[in-house]
């Protein structure tokens, strides 16, 4: 690249980051600029000095480019053979349990995912306990605000319904797919920067953070494992994406469960 646009990228990382924006640093250089190229283009200008300074003149285009920039495509129940292996997975957790089960959606995009968790840590306790199953929390956390509101909203197109049985525990309105509110109660939808803030009410029995740390370099990737393996309780569940793995010191905290699912258990 040239001297030119280093510099422009400076200037939109340092007016991002004054912003309350997610330090640039620390993304991979690929997927940055790929992203910033996008708005570039919409905005009609060809070269990131010029754009920092569209980002200045105009904070729609600041709140457009956050949101380019943040990871938020999913669906309820993604990847079905996960789920099925973490609902064996909670079977034993549930059993014999007093307290309340916490769990962490991280990166929790439009709450597809909490959700989904919600649902199945309700089927799993209700068919493990009976009529009165454990109460289940989950914090859902994201930086993108739209994102956040659609994840308060609970409202969803049916073709994001996914294809576990828990999925039948959403409600429906015509084409739309609801979550009850007895589901709703237990996620707590809030803005959180897995890069700058804590993990929100740790310890934690599982967390899930899937397709979110491939955008990350790797220094940034191995503080963010350290940082799940402490908010775990020893033997909590931490589930990623299909092509992510758990790097650097961390590694040696975490056991890997299934291979094909990313699923692994904090060692004891």
């Amino acid at each position: 690249m040239t001297t030119d646009a280093d510099a422009g990228l400076a200037l939109v990382a340092e007016y991002l980051e004054g912003q309350g924006g997610p330090p640039l640093c620390q993304y991979k250089d690929r997927c940055l600029r790929r992203r910033l190229a996008v708005r570039m283009r919409a905005c009609g200008v060809d070269d990131l000095m010029a754009y920092a300074e569209v980002l200045r003149a105009s904070p729609d285009e600041t709140r457009r480019l956050l949101g380019t920039l943040t990871i938020n495509v999913s669906e309820c129940f993604r990847n079905p053979e996960v789920w099925e292996r973490l609902e064996a997975l909670l079977v034993p957790l549930v059993t014999g349990r007093r307290g309340a089960i916490r769990a962490w959606s991280a990166g929790c995009a439009a709450g597809e995912e909490p959700y989904s968790l919600a649902l199945l840590l309700d089927l799993v306790s209700r068919e493990t306990l009976g009529a009165a199953p454990l109460p289940a929390l989950v914090d859902a956390t994201d930086i993108d605000p739209e994102s956040l509101a659609r994840a308060r909203r609970g409202r969803y197109p049916a073709r994001v319904r996914g294809r576990h049985r828990a999925a039948a525990g959403f409600g429906k309105e015509g084409d739309v797919v609801l979550v009850p509110e007895a589901i709703r109660s237990r996620v707590d939808v809030a803005a959180h920067d897995l890069l700058r803030d804590p993990p929100p009410h740790p310890p934690y029995d599982l967390i899930l953070c899937r397709n979110v740390l491939i955008y990350f370099e790797r220094p940034a990737q191995e503080v963010l494992f350290t940082t799940f393996a402490d908010a775990l309780h020893p033997g909590g569940l931490l589930v990623l994406g299909r092509v992510e793995s758990v790097l650097g010191p961390a590694r040696e905290r975490f056991e890997l469960l299934y291979a094909r699912e990313r699923i692994y258990r904090r060692a004891a």
